[in-house]
């Protein structure tokens, strides 16, 4: 069956399904603190603590673009323009979604060419048939916060982008996907670049879909979409470009390979300065030391070259050694000159790693925001002087959205036991005290008593010091034996009146189990697959219309099912 038709058939199973069931939307916010999952430094950003303000360059604010327009068009010059869209032109030669969707994403990339038109970037792994859900997330922020821009700043034009980590050369963290239960593996072997490997090896994953999926429309439409998508004369790369612009055929949204020899090309000055004055550690290892103390935790640790070597299903460290440089994990040695000149005549064969790769984005895009996840975030944090040595403009960087999804029903089960979504982000022996403290009338909670013997404990200090000091210490042992007798029997009161309601607590354990599979974020874990699947057809398009990057709280969906 052509794929176009695949296709048509997956568009027409989700308008056949939209009609038949029904999906009401309660949407709930929660401050990011409240969720205790982001760090201090994601936390104290979003609040716009003056102590990381050193460490970026604007806030995320529709008021600053102006500014950042200002700013960027300052260092991004028409040369730059012409190249991107030389690129962008050679990534789509070979690319047809329809001939309508054709024609509009041409004229967006020409429109690239003119100074009035910008972008707002996002990117991600390559992961099989999207990977967790938060892909979709980060894809519509960036489209959302093009469509605000543009509504702010007539005249303008804000295109939304999809970086793909087409380089990364983990292919075991990309080749899985969770959808409910059940985990998907590709039981392939990867090495080098993701993005150039075959779409091969596919028949376990397609029979275990098949028997998954195969019993439901909605099941075989998203069946014949990854059918349609990956198929063995694709590359990883391609098969990505192709999956994201069926999913979002309705926008503007241009998808962008650095794995590209016309933009390296772009990209050489700064990867020259890297091999020959290790332009980005000295400048990352200063700012991460001055992250340090003010009490943040480096998030990536820089290399003293933040380059790979990539060729022929490799991508290995280039090392610094006394004579020149070596590639990890291989015989191959250069001398400077001789890796210079690859580099000036082959600028496809080196790859920036996670902390140049930011640099090497913010140099061939006219890019004006980043939206990316908590760890994106904080490693943006150590890289404000490099973007600095490099004469590059560091753009605005957006915490993407953080959403849950949880069913109507789950919301009434808590509520029939008195408590509230927002409890199952507790610890679960927090939220097992909570549910015993609101269920039982008993608050096992030995504060208020410690406190006291505190206090009463402050009078006898008093009298030991006063009669004879050497009797302090003997005070203090007898302060620490009570307070401990005490947290002893709050402990011993706790576990007595959680064995009465084993049953109950086991119950809502599998409750934050919807929040928290395998202990981390739902988002984390779960694919697009499993949200087809709980919402329905209308699952994509209450993304678009429930994500709002400049909006700094957590969102909970509560959808009838």
């Amino acid at each position: 069956m052509p794929n176009t038709t695949k296709h048509r058939i997956f568009v027409m199973a989700l308008a056949r399904l939209a009609q038949v069931i029904p999906v009401i939307m309660e949407k709930q916010l929660l401050t990011y603190k409240s969720t205790r999952q982001f760090s201090d430094l994601v936390l104290d950003y979003l609040e716009g603590s003056d102590q990381l303000r050193p460490f970026f360059n604007r806030a995320p604010d529709l008021e600053q673009v102006k500014a950042q327009i200002q700013e960027k068009s300052q260092s991004f010059p028409p040369s730059s323009r012409a190249k991107l869209v030389q690129a962008l032109i050679g990534q789509y030669q070979d690319f047809s979604l329809n001939e309508s969707f054709d024609q509009r994403i041409k004229l967006a990339i020409q429109a690239l060419s003119g100074e009035k038109t910008f972008t707002v970037t996002t990117g991600h792994q390559l992961n099989l048939f999207t990977g967790p859900l938060y892909f979709l997330y980060k894809i519509f922020g960036a489209i959302n916060l093009a469509e605000q821009y543009t509504a702010q700043n007539p005249g303008y034009r804000f295109l939304p982008v999809f970086w793909m980590a087409s380089e990364d050369h983990d292919f075991e963290e990309i080749a899985h996907f969770r959808t409910g239960a059940h985990k998907i593996n590709w039981p392939k072997q990867g090495a080098g670049p993701v993005g150039r490997l075959m779409c091969t090896d596919l028949d376990e994953v397609l029979n275990t879909l098949d028997k998954l999926w195969g019993g439901t429309v909605i099941g075989r439409s998203m069946l014949n979409l990854f059918k349609s998508v990956y198929t063995p004369e694709l590359t990883l790369a391609q098969a990505t470009r192709k999956l994201v612009h069926e999913l979002f055929k309705d926008y503007d949204l241009i998808i962008i390979d650095g794995d590209d020899a016309v933009l390296k090309s772009e990209f050489t000055s700064i990867m020259r300065h890297e091999l020959t004055e290790n332009g980005c550690s000295q400048a990352i290892e200063k700012t991460t030391q001055a992250l340090t103390l003010k009490g943040y935790h480096k998030q990536v640790h820089p290399r003293e070259i933040n380059l790979f070597y990539c060729d022929s299903g490799l991508r290995e460290r280039i090392i610094a050694t006394e004579s020149g440089f070596a590639i990890d994990q291989t015989e191959m040695r250069f001398t400077q000159g001789e890796l210079l000149d690859l580099l000036e005549r082959r600028p496809e064969l080196f790859s920036p790693n996670a902390l140049l790769r930011p640099l090497y984005q913010e140099r061939v895009l006219p890019n004006l925001a980043y939206i990316g996840g908590g760890a994106e975030v904080a490693y943006w944090a150590q890289l404000k002087d490099c973007f600095a040595t490099n004469a590059l403009t560091y753009p605005m960087v957006y915490l993407r959205n953080s959403i849950s999804l949880i069913p109507a029903k789950l919301i009434s089960k808590l509520r029939r036991i008195n408590l509230e979504i927002s409890d199952l982000f507790l610890p679960m022996d927090e939220l097992s005290r909570r549910y015993v403290a609101r269920n039982t009338g008993l608050e096992i909670d030995f504060s208020a008593q410690i406190t006291h013997l505190k206090k009463q404990f402050e009078q006898l200090y008093l009298m030991a010091e006063q009669t004879d000091a050497s009797f302090m210490g003997a005070v203090g042992a007898q302060e620490k034996k009570q307070i401990k007798g005490l947290e002893r029997l709050q402990q011993r009161l706790m576990r007595a009146e959680k064995r009465k309601h084993a049953q109950d607590i086991q119950r809502l354990a599998k409750m934050r189990e919807w929040l928290f599979p395998e202990g981390t974020l739902q988002e984390r874990k779960e694919n697009m697959s499993w949200g087809l699947t709980q919402i329905g057809p209308e699952f994509l398009a209450l993304l678009k219309n429930h994500i709002d990057p400049s909006d700094h709280r957590f969102t909970l969906l509560i959808y009838n099912s």
